[in-house]
């Protein structure tokens, strides 16, 4: 698929080939929906952890007779009822992994990065760069590019441009390695800096 190029005035100055075809899959939603649930479930840690009436310490005595107290009926101290007691139905530790076919994955990521590009929602800038750490000088890249929610793409080694951008609201950076499905499905605008276009085709075609 073919991308404009544009520069730090938001000019088109170009284009450039990204790997991906225009055909669409017609479940893609379904899809979707199923690669970004799988992610979360998975980023849970599943170590919550609650005591039932069996785990709370003591109680092995009854705390007052059955009859003739003029009080309720009372079997243990580790009663849900009781403050301090056990707790109903309470978590557990347990797995919330999901797994999800290597394929789905790989077109789910291609399918949701040619809807992003159909939409005109993807930017290739021409260049990227900053001489030393500096916001101000990116909010107004930002600003220029006309963007509210936007997922700027780099790669290892462009530290300034991470420090410059990563500060600014509406706007978050992620390595070109790491990038995901959720990321690009939930930002309004993908930005990718041309030197990064090569590494992205790769992630493209490998997955």
């Amino acid at each position: 698929m073919k991308v404009n190029v544009v520069n730090k005035d938001n000019q088109v100055v170009g284009d450039i080939e990204i790997g991906l075809n225009d055909s669409e899959s017609k479940s893609k939603g379904v899809l979707f929906n199923r690669v970004v649930r799988v992610m979360l479930m998975n980023g849970r840690q599943g170590t919550v952890s609650t005591k039932t009436r069996g785990d709370v310490s003591g109680g092995g005595k009854k705390p007052w007779r059955q009859k003739g107290t003029g009080r309720a009926r009372a079997g243990s101290i580790r009663s849900p009822l009781w403050v301090g007691g056990g707790v109903i139905f309470g978590p557990k530790p347990r797995d919330y992994n999901l797994k999800m076919n290597k394929k789905e994955k790989k077109l789910a990521f291609n399918q949701a990065l040619a809807q992003r590009i159909k939409n005109g929602n993807f930017v290739v800038l021409e260049e990227l760069k900053f001489g030393k750490p500096k916001t101000k000088d990116a909010y107004e890249l930002v600003k220029k590019l006309g963007l509210r929610k936007a997922l700027f793409v780099l790669e290892k080694g462009m530290e300034n441009e991470y420090l410059s951008l990563r500060n600014i609201e509406g706007v978050e950076v992620r390595n070109v390695d790491s990038l995901n499905v959720y990321d690009v499905l939930r930002f309004e605008s993908i930005v990718v800096p041309k030197e990064v276009v090569d590494k992205l085709n790769r992630r493209v075609a490998n997955g």
